[in-house]
Formats: structure tokens, C-alpha cells, sequence
């Protein structure tokens, strides 16, 4: 993501001219073709079998290049995320356990999973397909995606009709499409908002700029609402305050067994 804290994404960082370089790549490579391939390569979800907890452990090796506010290890940001959410929103249980494995697809760094570059995994999303909104950060590198100047992508619609409904369109491919991929095929019980924050979370010039609203229908509409709500904890609960992993283990581990299977594929 590309929100500094203080909302300015031009305030000066050391990190500012990494994640310029980060995008540049990412736009140039993110194309129909890319997404479909990497879509039939890892939505076989026959790499390894392993519990959401072990996800979230395995995360601490890594940390997200395309976000300029996070020094911690993944797993610190999963649980500030998922703590924050369950203070404000205590009876809505399915929330706080969205918010921990929001980013659990960012396992494909790992070498199990291919260790897929950075641009792959991280940073913001974007439909493929049809024209790249001007909102989308740092638009002027889609000048060298082959998909800019092809006449089938390059229209507001493009390869889509009018409310088709954002399942029936193709998102940059990263670590948010694919924990979408593997937790409706585990045939989670999680509602249909979680999986609308998990494959969307990362869709700024939506939720942001409420681009590409034409391609929505009316069940996005509504969990766009809860992806709002989402998104401020998802943005601003990162802090240098350390969650007690040992204490609160115990309550995310029953919620779960509650939404998920003890093993899922990947």
C-alpha cells in the first residue's frame, strides 16, 4: 500500500525512490497475460497444506517493500490489524479474524511458493483488462504495459459490461487475489464481505478514489461498506506497540477452527 501515516504520500521518506522503482515495475509487468498465467499457475492450490496459524508464522520472514510505513515483521502488523478491530468491534468476530489473515497471501515470497517478486505480491491492485484508471499510483508507467495500447483493454470497460460484478474481473495478481483463491476453494464460512476485504483490500482507487464503481453490482456495493470500515484499521493501527502473541494466540486459533478447516491447500 502507498498511504504514509501522516496521508501524504509526497512527505519525504528514505524510502520514497524504492517504492517509485517498485511500481514502475509492477505496472509494466501486470497484464492480462501475467494475471492469467500466475491465475492457472497458483489457483491449482497444490503447493503445500498448512493451518492459517503456520501462514501467519511463516510471514515474520518477510517484510512488504511497497509500504513505506512498515518495519515490523508481517505477523506484528496481522495482529495490530486484527486487535484493533476487535476492540472497536468486539461483536463481530468474523472481522477480527479477517483482519489477521488479510495479508497471509504474501506467503508467495516464500521459496515454497515460487518466491515471486515483490511487485508479484505486494503493492496496490488494480483491474487488468480495461483501461488503467488515472488514480492508480504513479499511472504514468503503464505507458510501457503491453496491454495500454491494445484497443480490447484500453477502454473504460474493456473486456467487461456494466455491473458485471468485481468476481468477474481480473485484479493485478498478488497476495491479495490469492488468499481470495485459497480461502473460498477451503469453502471457508467466513461472509462474502471478508472475502470481498481480502481479494479488495488493496484496491485503493476504489475504496479511495471510487474508481471503477461502474464494473460493480449491488452485493460489492454492500461489502464496500465494510471494506471502508476495514481499511482505516488495516491503515493506521500500525504502531511500535508489541501484541502479546502468547496471550492472544488462544482467542484466533478458536476463531479459525470456527471459519476454517484445520489444514488448508495452497
Amino acid at each position: 500500500m502507498y498511504i504514509y501515516l501522516n496521508g501524504d504520500y509526497n512527505a519525504e521518506s528514505e524510502r520514497q525512490e524504492s517504492v517509485e522503482e517498485f511500481y514502475h515495475t509492477q505496472h509494466k509487468h501486470q497484464s492480462v497475460e501475467f494475471v492469467k498465467k500466475m491465475r492457472a499457475e497458483y489457483g491449482n492450490l497444490n503447493r503445500v497444506e498448512m493451518s492459517i496459524w503456520e501462514c501467519c508464522e511463516l510471514l515474520n520472514e518477510f517484510r512488504d517493500e511497497s509500504d513505506p510505513d512498515l518495519d515490523e515483521p508481517q505477523i506484528e502488523h496481522l495482529l495490530q490489524t486484527a486487535e484493533a478491530i476487535r476492540k472497536d468491534y468486539p461483536n463481530e468476530d468474523w472481522l477480527h479474524l479477517t483482519g489477521l489473515i488479510h495479508d497471509l497471501g504474501k506467503v508467495l515470497l516464500h521459496h515454497s511458493f515460487g518466491a515471486l517478486p515483490q511487485w508479484a505480491v505486494v503493492g496496490d491492485t488494480f483491474p487488468v483488462g480495461c483501461a488503467f484508471d488515472e488514480s492508480i499510483i504513479h499511472h504514468k508507467y503503464f505507458k510501457e504495459n503491453p496491454d495500454y495500447n491494445n484497443p480490447a483493454y484500453n477502454t473504460k470497460l474493456g473486456i467487461y459490461s456494466k455491473g458485471c460484478g468485481l468476481d468477474n474481473v481480473l485484479m493485478s495478481w498478488g497476495h491479495d487475489d490469492y488468499m481470495y483463491l485459497v480461502a473460498k476453494e477451503s469453502k471457508t464460512t467466513l461472509p462474502s464481505a471478508a472475502l470481498f476485504i481480502i481479494r479488495y483490500h488493496s484496491f485503493y482507487p476504489l475504496h479511495k478514489s471510487g474508481a471503477y464503481t461502474h464494473l460493480m453490482n449491488e452485493e460489492d456495493k454492500e461489502n464496500l461498506k465494510w471494506l471502508h470500515i476495514f481499511n482505516k484499521y488495516d491503515l493506521y493501527s500500525k504502531s511500535k506497540v508489541r501484541i502479546d502473541v502468547e496471550k492472544v494466540k488462544p482467542y484466533y486459533l478458536s476463531l479459525i477452527e470456527k471459519y476454517f478447516p484445520s489444514k488448508l491447500k495452497w
